[in-house]
Protein backbone atom coordinates (compact mmCIF):
# COMPACT_ATOMS: atom_id res chain seq x y z
CA UNK A 1 0.00 0.00 0.00
CA UNK A 2 1.25 3.31 -1.14
CA UNK A 3 2.13 6.18 1.52
CA UNK A 4 -0.76 8.25 -0.37
CA UNK A 5 -3.22 5.41 0.40
CA UNK A 6 -1.94 5.35 3.72
CA UNK A 7 -2.70 8.73 4.77
CA UNK A 8 -5.94 8.71 2.93
CA UNK A 9 -7.29 6.01 4.88
CA UNK A 10 -6.18 7.80 8.26
CA UNK A 11 -7.59 11.33 6.92
CA UNK A 12 -10.67 11.31 9.46
CA UNK A 13 -14.11 11.20 7.58
CA UNK A 14 -16.23 14.34 7.45
CA UNK A 15 -18.75 12.05 9.85
CA UNK A 16 -16.11 12.03 12.15
CA UNK A 17 -14.99 15.66 12.02
CA UNK A 18 -18.51 16.96 12.52
CA UNK A 19 -19.12 14.17 15.39
CA UNK A 20 -16.01 15.48 17.01
CA UNK A 21 -17.16 19.39 16.73
CA UNK A 22 -19.91 18.38 18.48
CA UNK A 23 -18.25 16.66 21.34
CA UNK A 24 -16.37 19.38 21.63
CA UNK A 25 -19.26 21.94 21.65
CA UNK A 26 -20.82 19.62 24.23
CA UNK A 27 -17.87 19.70 26.29
CA UNK A 28 -17.92 23.26 26.33
CA UNK A 29 -21.69 23.85 27.38
CA UNK A 30 -21.37 21.38 30.25
CA UNK A 31 -18.26 22.45 31.24
CA UNK A 32 -20.03 26.22 31.54
CA UNK A 33 -23.01 25.15 33.01
CA UNK A 34 -20.46 23.41 35.95
CA UNK A 35 -18.72 26.85 36.32
CA UNK A 36 -21.84 28.42 37.69
CA UNK A 37 -22.71 25.52 39.65
CA UNK A 38 -19.35 25.67 41.17
CA UNK A 39 -19.96 29.43 42.25
CA UNK A 40 -23.44 29.26 43.54
CA UNK A 41 -23.98 32.86 45.54
CA UNK A 42 -21.80 35.05 42.88
CA UNK A 43 -23.78 33.36 39.54
CA UNK A 44 -27.58 33.48 41.49
CA UNK A 45 -26.29 36.94 42.33
CA UNK A 46 -25.75 37.92 38.60
CA UNK A 47 -28.69 35.98 37.46
CA UNK A 48 -30.97 37.71 39.62
CA UNK A 49 -29.07 40.89 38.34
CA UNK A 50 -29.88 40.09 35.00
CA UNK A 51 -33.94 39.01 35.55
CA UNK A 52 -34.80 42.27 37.14
CA UNK A 53 -33.82 44.02 34.22
CA UNK A 54 -35.36 41.30 31.99
CA UNK A 55 -38.43 41.59 34.42
CA UNK A 56 -39.48 45.24 34.20
CA UNK A 57 -40.47 45.34 30.53
CA UNK A 58 -41.61 42.26 30.58
CA UNK A 59 -44.38 43.91 33.33
CA UNK A 60 -44.65 46.81 31.22
CA UNK A 61 -45.29 44.52 28.21
CA UNK A 62 -48.20 42.87 29.91
CA UNK A 63 -49.24 46.02 31.05
CA UNK A 64 -49.69 47.88 27.73
CA UNK A 65 -51.05 44.11 26.29
CA UNK A 66 -53.82 44.00 28.94
CA UNK A 67 -54.61 47.74 28.32
CA UNK A 68 -55.06 46.98 24.91
CA UNK A 69 -57.12 44.01 25.47
CA UNK A 70 -59.77 46.38 28.00
CA UNK A 71 -60.01 48.91 25.83
CA UNK A 72 -62.52 47.80 23.12
CA UNK A 73 -65.08 47.62 26.64
CA UNK A 74 -63.99 51.17 27.38
CA UNK A 75 -64.59 52.52 23.54
CA UNK A 76 -68.29 50.73 23.67
CA UNK A 77 -69.12 53.45 26.09
CA UNK A 78 -68.30 55.78 23.85
CA UNK A 79 -71.56 56.86 23.13
CA UNK A 80 -72.33 60.02 20.24
CA UNK A 81 -75.52 61.85 21.91
CA UNK A 82 -77.25 62.88 18.08
CA UNK A 83 -80.09 65.44 19.25
CA UNK A 84 -82.98 65.24 17.07
CA UNK A 85 -84.37 68.53 14.85
CA UNK A 86 -87.90 69.33 16.39
CA UNK A 87 -89.64 68.87 13.42
CA UNK A 88 -88.67 65.30 13.61
CA UNK A 89 -91.67 63.40 14.96
CA UNK A 90 -91.93 60.67 17.78
CA UNK A 91 -92.93 58.19 15.40
CA UNK A 92 -90.08 58.96 13.00
CA UNK A 93 -87.02 58.30 15.54
CA UNK A 94 -87.02 54.17 15.26
CA UNK A 95 -86.59 54.67 11.43
CA UNK A 96 -83.70 57.33 11.80
CA UNK A 97 -82.39 54.91 14.20
CA UNK A 98 -82.40 51.77 12.29
CA UNK A 99 -81.08 53.94 9.42
CA UNK A 100 -78.34 54.97 11.49
CA UNK A 101 -77.78 51.28 12.47
CA UNK A 102 -76.91 50.10 9.15
CA UNK A 103 -74.00 52.59 8.62
CA UNK A 104 -70.60 50.72 8.38
CA UNK A 105 -69.29 52.75 10.82
CA UNK A 106 -71.70 52.28 13.62
CA UNK A 107 -72.34 49.19 15.74
CA UNK A 108 -76.05 49.85 17.54
CA UNK A 109 -78.21 52.56 17.74
CA UNK A 110 -80.60 53.28 20.91
CA UNK A 111 -83.53 55.93 19.99
CA UNK A 112 -85.12 58.01 22.85
CA UNK A 113 -88.18 60.05 21.78
CA UNK A 114 -89.32 63.09 23.34
CA UNK A 115 -91.96 61.65 25.72
CA UNK A 116 -89.42 59.26 26.95
CA UNK A 117 -86.94 61.85 27.64
CA UNK A 118 -89.17 63.87 29.54
CA UNK A 119 -89.69 60.69 31.39
CA UNK A 120 -86.66 60.05 32.37
CA UNK A 121 -85.96 63.44 33.52
CA UNK A 122 -89.03 63.77 35.83
CA UNK A 123 -87.71 60.25 37.33
CA UNK A 124 -84.61 60.80 37.95
CA UNK A 125 -83.55 64.72 38.10
CA UNK A 126 -86.14 65.35 40.72
CA UNK A 127 -87.62 68.52 39.09
CA UNK A 128 -90.60 66.81 37.92
CA UNK A 129 -92.94 69.34 39.12
CA UNK A 130 -90.49 72.12 37.26
CA UNK A 131 -90.95 71.00 34.10
CA UNK A 132 -94.63 70.34 34.73
CA UNK A 133 -95.09 73.47 35.09
CA UNK A 134 -93.51 74.74 31.73
CA UNK A 135 -96.68 73.40 29.66
CA UNK A 136 -94.94 71.55 26.81
CA UNK A 137 -92.04 68.96 26.38
CA UNK A 138 -88.73 71.00 26.12
CA UNK A 139 -86.36 68.13 25.97
CA UNK A 140 -85.04 66.95 22.05
CA UNK A 141 -85.30 63.49 20.78
CA UNK A 142 -82.46 61.46 21.00
CA UNK A 143 -80.60 58.76 19.19
CA UNK A 144 -77.75 57.36 21.00
CA UNK A 145 -75.28 55.80 18.25
CA UNK A 146 -72.18 53.76 19.76
CA UNK A 147 -69.00 53.67 16.82
CA UNK A 148 -67.89 50.39 15.49
CA UNK A 149 -65.25 49.22 16.65
CA UNK A 150 -62.72 50.01 13.83
CA UNK A 151 -63.85 53.36 14.32
CA UNK A 152 -62.83 53.64 17.84
CA UNK A 153 -60.06 56.25 17.18
CA UNK A 154 -60.30 59.84 17.84
CA UNK A 155 -59.73 60.98 13.73
CA UNK A 156 -62.57 58.18 13.31
CA UNK A 157 -64.73 59.48 15.65
CA UNK A 158 -64.06 62.72 14.90
CA UNK A 159 -65.50 62.26 11.29
CA UNK A 160 -68.78 60.36 12.33
CA UNK A 161 -69.82 63.13 14.42
CA UNK A 162 -69.31 65.45 11.68
CA UNK A 163 -71.01 63.16 9.51
CA UNK A 164 -73.88 63.12 11.23
CA UNK A 165 -74.00 66.53 12.12
CA UNK A 166 -74.39 66.85 8.14
CA UNK A 167 -77.89 65.01 8.41
CA UNK A 168 -81.47 67.17 8.12
CA UNK A 169 -82.81 65.67 10.70
CA UNK A 170 -79.89 66.17 13.15
CA UNK A 171 -79.92 69.24 15.40
CA UNK A 172 -76.30 68.41 16.92
CA UNK A 173 -74.22 65.35 17.36
CA UNK A 174 -71.70 65.33 20.48
CA UNK A 175 -68.86 63.44 21.49
CA UNK A 176 -66.61 63.76 24.55
CA UNK A 177 -63.81 63.44 22.42
CA UNK A 178 -61.19 64.34 25.71
CA UNK A 179 -60.52 61.07 27.06
CA UNK A 180 -60.46 59.02 24.14
CA UNK A 181 -57.39 61.59 23.05
CA UNK A 182 -56.26 60.69 26.28
CA UNK A 183 -56.84 57.63 26.56
CA UNK A 184 -54.65 56.79 23.33
CA UNK A 185 -51.79 59.28 24.46
CA UNK A 186 -51.60 57.01 27.13
CA UNK A 187 -51.36 54.17 25.30
CA UNK A 188 -48.73 55.64 22.61
CA UNK A 189 -46.51 56.80 25.67
CA UNK A 190 -46.45 53.62 27.81
CA UNK A 191 -45.71 51.80 24.67
CA UNK A 192 -43.07 53.79 23.89
CA UNK A 193 -41.94 53.99 26.84
CA UNK A 194 -41.97 49.56 26.84
CA UNK A 195 -39.58 49.96 23.94
CA UNK A 196 -37.07 52.56 25.11
CA UNK A 197 -36.82 50.60 28.67
CA UNK A 198 -36.23 47.07 26.99
CA UNK A 199 -33.54 48.77 25.19
CA UNK A 200 -31.82 50.36 27.75
CA UNK A 201 -32.24 47.40 30.52
CA UNK A 202 -31.23 44.82 27.44
CA UNK A 203 -27.95 47.19 27.05
CA UNK A 204 -27.52 46.60 30.64
CA UNK A 205 -28.49 42.82 30.53
CA UNK A 206 -25.04 42.93 27.86
CA UNK A 207 -23.10 45.02 30.40
CA UNK A 208 -23.95 42.65 33.56
CA UNK A 209 -22.71 39.55 31.29
CA UNK A 210 -19.66 41.35 29.82
CA UNK A 211 -18.45 42.28 33.36
CA UNK A 212 -19.16 38.72 35.10
CA UNK A 213 -17.25 36.87 31.64
CA UNK A 214 -14.50 39.67 31.81
CA UNK A 215 -13.83 38.71 35.29
CA UNK A 216 -13.71 35.19 34.54
CA UNK A 217 -10.98 35.75 31.46
CA UNK A 218 -8.78 37.72 33.42
CA UNK A 219 -8.98 35.10 36.01
CA UNK A 220 -7.98 32.45 33.52
CA UNK A 221 -5.17 34.17 32.15
CA UNK A 222 -2.66 31.88 32.61
CA UNK A 223 -4.83 28.82 31.26
CA UNK A 224 -5.48 30.68 28.52
CA UNK A 225 -1.67 31.48 27.89
CA UNK A 226 -0.76 27.88 28.04
CA UNK A 227 -3.78 26.94 25.99
CA UNK A 228 -2.35 29.00 23.27
CA UNK A 229 1.06 28.20 24.08
CA UNK A 230 0.18 23.99 23.01
CA UNK A 231 -1.99 25.60 19.61
CA UNK A 232 -5.54 26.21 21.08
CA UNK A 233 -7.33 28.84 18.60
CA UNK A 234 -9.26 31.85 19.73
CA UNK A 235 -12.57 29.91 18.48
CA UNK A 236 -11.38 26.69 20.47
CA UNK A 237 -10.34 29.30 24.28
CA UNK A 238 -13.92 31.55 23.82
CA UNK A 239 -16.22 28.71 23.23
CA UNK A 240 -16.49 27.81 27.23
CA UNK A 241 -16.83 31.85 27.87
CA UNK A 242 -19.43 32.09 24.74
CA UNK A 243 -22.12 29.36 26.49
CA UNK A 244 -21.20 30.69 30.01
CA UNK A 245 -22.76 34.00 28.97
CA UNK A 246 -25.60 31.97 27.00
CA UNK A 247 -26.29 30.16 30.57
CA UNK A 248 -26.36 33.75 32.53
CA UNK A 249 -29.06 35.28 29.94
CA UNK A 250 -30.72 31.96 29.58
CA UNK A 251 -31.48 31.64 33.40
CA UNK A 252 -31.97 35.12 34.18
CA UNK A 253 -34.92 34.72 31.51
CA UNK A 254 -36.07 31.62 33.28
CA UNK A 255 -36.05 33.56 36.86
CA UNK A 256 -37.73 36.55 34.91
CA UNK A 257 -40.56 33.95 33.64
CA UNK A 258 -41.15 33.27 36.74
CA UNK A 259 -40.86 36.76 38.25
CA UNK A 260 -43.98 37.55 36.41
CA UNK A 261 -46.00 35.22 36.62
CA UNK A 262 -45.71 35.31 40.71
CA UNK A 263 -46.68 39.18 39.97
CA UNK A 264 -49.37 37.99 38.07
CA UNK A 265 -50.89 35.74 40.69
CA UNK A 266 -50.71 38.22 43.26
CA UNK A 267 -52.61 40.81 41.27
CA UNK A 268 -55.47 38.90 40.12
CA UNK A 269 -57.68 38.62 42.76
CA UNK A 270 -57.53 42.20 43.50
CA UNK A 271 -58.07 43.13 39.97
CA UNK A 272 -61.10 40.62 39.90
CA UNK A 273 -62.04 42.82 42.84
CA UNK A 274 -61.83 45.88 41.63
CA UNK A 275 -63.49 45.03 37.94
CA UNK A 276 -66.86 43.81 40.34
CA UNK A 277 -66.92 47.09 41.75
CA UNK A 278 -67.45 48.86 38.58
CA UNK A 279 -69.88 45.99 37.50
CA UNK A 280 -67.34 43.93 35.22
CA UNK A 281 -65.62 40.76 35.18
CA UNK A 282 -61.78 40.95 33.73
CA UNK A 283 -59.09 38.72 34.29
CA UNK A 284 -54.85 39.44 34.00
CA UNK A 285 -53.88 38.21 30.60
CA UNK A 286 -50.44 36.47 31.65
CA UNK A 287 -47.34 35.97 29.03
CA UNK A 288 -48.40 33.53 26.09
CA UNK A 289 -45.88 30.34 25.65
CA UNK A 290 -44.84 33.00 22.04
CA UNK A 291 -44.66 35.54 24.84
CA UNK A 292 -42.15 33.01 27.26
CA UNK A 293 -40.24 31.62 24.50
CA UNK A 294 -39.67 35.39 23.13
CA UNK A 295 -38.04 36.11 25.99
CA UNK A 296 -35.78 33.56 26.89
CA UNK A 297 -34.06 33.81 23.53
CA UNK A 298 -34.18 37.27 24.23
CA UNK A 299 -31.97 36.68 27.65
CA UNK A 300 -29.90 34.08 25.83
CA UNK A 301 -29.16 36.41 22.87
CA UNK A 302 -28.65 39.18 24.80
CA UNK A 303 -26.06 37.15 27.56
CA UNK A 304 -24.29 35.56 24.32
CA UNK A 305 -23.82 39.19 22.85
CA UNK A 306 -22.60 40.18 26.15
CA UNK A 307 -19.92 37.31 26.05
CA UNK A 308 -19.28 37.60 22.79
CA UNK A 309 -18.02 40.80 22.94
CA UNK A 310 -16.08 40.85 26.28
CA UNK A 311 -14.48 37.97 24.72
CA UNK A 312 -13.63 39.17 21.27
CA UNK A 313 -11.91 42.33 23.14
CA UNK A 314 -9.69 40.61 26.10
CA UNK A 315 -9.02 37.83 24.26
CA UNK A 316 -6.99 39.13 21.04
CA UNK A 317 -4.45 41.00 24.41
CA UNK A 318 -3.93 37.94 26.20
CA UNK A 319 -0.69 36.13 24.23
CA UNK A 320 1.86 33.43 25.50
CA UNK A 321 4.90 35.39 27.41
Amino acid sequence: MSSRSRRRLNRPTTHARFQAYGINHLRALVFSLGKLYRAPFSSLLTLLVIAIALTLPSILYLILVNLQQVTPQWDRTAQISVFLASSVADDDVPALATRLAQRADVATTEGITRDQALEEFRTHSGFGDAVDALGENPLPAVILVTPALDTQTPANLEALVASLNELAEVDSASLDMQWVQRLYAIMDTLERTTLILALLLGLGVILVVGNTIRLDVQNRREEIEVAKLVGATDAFIRRPFLYGGLWLGLGGALIALLIVATTRILLTYPVQDLAALYGGQYGIRGLTPTDSLTLLATGALLGLAGSWITVGRHLKHIEPS
